[in-house]
């Protein structure tokens, strides 16, 4: 039997916590403690315990009853969508300047994360990153082509938030 306290099997341990739950509807942490036993796992509950807190297990409903799974199973991102940006630059008008491979884009106070984060979610995905102050954001890039196809697409996009709105008007 292995020992389930030893430090040198908890790795081991958790490896089999993770494999168990992705495989079986466990529900509890008895059972899990019992599926451990069979693998020859000794556990107490409060190790059982310790281990779903440091592996973040969740427990979600399925069927008629709720059971564990990593929580970076449940981490499904939705699909990238433009209406968000799109309506933000109807609204809030945005100039944009460069240095080197940073665009400096300049909204009014306030809404530089509104900006930064509906661009993080748009289709535009050449960016290195987003930085956002105040009023001030920085859109940082790995070289000058992924710059200017970001730049490029943010046009095209902002082009059609100013004629939609145009057209609500």
């Amino acid at each position: 039997m292995r020992n389930g306290t030893s430090s040198g099997t908890r790795v081991d341990r958790q490896r089999a916590i993770r494999e168990l739950v992705a495989r079986l509807p466990i529900g509890s942490q008895g059972e899990l403690a019992e599926q451990l036993g069979r693998r020859g796992y000794l556990v107490t509950q409060a190790t059982v315990s310790r281990d779903i807190a440091e592996l973040g297990l969740v427990k979600i409903p399925r069927g008629d009853r709720h059971v564990y799974v990593a929580s970076e199973d449940l981490a499904v991102r939705p699909p990238r969508s433009d209406d968000k940006l799109r309506r933000i630059l109807a609204d809030i008008p945005v100039s944009v300047g460069r240095s080197g491979l940073i665009l400096l884009l300049v909204a009014t106070p306030g809404t530089a994360s509104t900006i930064a984060q509906a661009i993080d979610d748009s289709s535009l995905t050449e960016q290195e990153g987003t930085l956002a102050g105040d009023n001030t954001l920085l859109v940082l890039f790995a070289d000058e082509a992924r710059l200017e196809r970001w730049l490029e697409r943010f046009r095209a996009i902002e082009a059609q938030s100013v004629a939609s709105s145009e057209a609500l008007s």
